[in-house]
């Protein structure tokens, strides 16, 4: 047995990092776990494993079975074989912070994988699994947070603070309305975790996004769809780590994850493999308990603190809205926002649908003015909708209904309120003033 310790300077106080490390051999390998002899190390250890061929892969313990130490691979292409030898590296949860992330491309293990040669040089530490909030310590929302699309202003105002779920289908938008939100929101700083999304995308977005004005404010994690899921669940957990320690800096942080689903689909793999019993849809207990838990640790700050406001895409497969990852997070969060399919095939881009969508404490930070606008907008929105097809058929006339006949006419006002190129930003103030202009 080997100790070593790294000293590590925090803005408080000097922490002592140890990597006290372990050594074993495998002895069972099913392609994803790792059964190796036990070793006195807790769950979240790193561990160096050694190929067939003389390299090295990591990995991770993940939990504890029959006195074997079961430890996820992180490289899902690891040439191993048993009596492989195993040896502990970091027993740390800490992860790396500080004001220089900012502008950069990070992985799971905070690593930049951008094309910039400075290194990161942080000084700072925070817990990868936060720190807890006393729940009554926490501040009330109370100031709308403007993030540049016209519709969430004026119909679903957003709250600094507020937790919110973006539901859709695939190929309905949701990628597009995050890059907004990115590139126009008002906040201070913006964490953005691409999670289990195509290589080829991430790519796409850093360019768009990263450009001289905001990247002086932004930081991507990025886990690509051919990373592990352990990995894919450790770059969530960074990517909120991070944007809790800006928080706790006092600043108003945007937190916008990418997506909720596929960090779901990545505990499922891992729960499963651990030999948990699945349940709806496959999915076992571990990951209904995860969602509420990522969830919980964003949000407002205690006294003297920031804010955390998080988006987090879900993504509806077959356009069921009732999956049990959707149903899950719509219960923990403050509101969501739906995308129609309908919408996105008549090219009505963001495709919300208004319906469907909800903003828990919108009442809470606009005047009472904007309230009833709102309310009435969305009225005539539900009114169309419903009578479109009888309309269309030719089965109503003018005049048999004064608030049918209101909704026809401002029919185009409102899609037009709806209706946003991806390169415009709508400040708050003018997207009230676009909604008080339907009359």
């Amino acid at each position: 047995m080997i100790i070593s310790s790294q000293i590590l300077l925090n803005s408080d106080k000097i922490s002592v990092k140890k990597n006290t490390n372990y050594k074993s051999k495998i002895t069972k390998f099913d392609g994803k776990i790792v059964e190796c002899n036990s070793f006195p190390s807790p769950i979240g250890t790193i561990c160096k494993i050694e190929c067939n061929d003389g390299s090295h892969v990591t990995g991770e313990i993940i939990g504890f079975r029959e006195n074997k130490n079961l430890i996820a691979i992180h490289d899902q292409n690891a040439n191993l074989v048993s009596g492989s030898s195993v040896e502990a590296l970091n027993t740390s949860n800490n992860i790396d912070v500080g004001e220089n992330i900012l502008g950069r491309v990070i992985d799971a293990f905070g690593k930049p994988i951008d094309e910039k040669k400075e290194s990161l040089a942080l000084d700072e530490i925070w817990p990868l699994n936060g720190k807890p909030v006393n729940p009554m310590q926490r501040e009330t929302i109370k100031k709308p947070l403007d993030v540049g699309i016209r519709a969430i202003n004026s119909l679903f105002t957003v709250g600094q603070g507020q937790r919110l779920g973006i539901i859709a289908g695939s190929g309905v938008g949701k990628s597009i309305l995050l890059g907004m939100m990115t590139k126009f929101t008002e906040a201070e700083i913006v964490v953005v975790a691409l999670i289990g999304e195509r290589g080829r995308e991430l790519g796409n977005f850093v360019s768009e996004i990263l450009n001289d004005d905001t990247k002086k404010r932004t930081v991507i994690v990025a886990v690509p769809a051919d990373k592990s899921p352990l990995l894919r669940i450790k770059g969530a957990e960074r990517a909120t780590g991070i944007a809790e320690y800006f928080r706790s800096k006092g600043k108003n942080v945007l937190l916008i994850m990418d997506s909720l689903t596929r960090i779901a689909h990545a505990k499922r793999e891992v729960g499963l493999a651990l030999g948990e019993q699945p349940t709806s849809k496959g999915y076992p207990p571990s990951v209904i308990s995860m969602i509420p838990n990522l969830i919980e640790r964003t949000g407002a700050g205690g006294k003297g603190e920031g804010s955390i406001t998080s988006f987090y895409t879900i993504l509806a497969d077959s356009d069921d809205t009732n999956d049990p990852v959707v149903d899950t997070a719509r219960a923990i969060l403050d509101g969501h926002i739906v995308l129609s399919r309908e919408f996105a095939q008549l090219g009505i881009f963001p495709a919300i649908d208004l319906n469907q969508s909800l903003s828990r404490v919108m009442n809470s930070v606009i005047s009472s003015e904007h309230k009833n606008k709102a309310e009435y907008i969305k009225r005539m929105f539900s009114i169309y909708q419903e009578n479109k097809d009888l309309v269309l058929m030719g089965g109503y006339s003018q005049g048999q209904n004064e608030e049918i006949d209101k909704a026809i006419e401002i029919w185009p006002k409102i899609c037009g309120l709806i209706k946003q190129d991806l390169t415009e930003k709508s400040n708050f103030d003018k997207s009230i003033q676009n909604l008080q202009g339907i009359n």
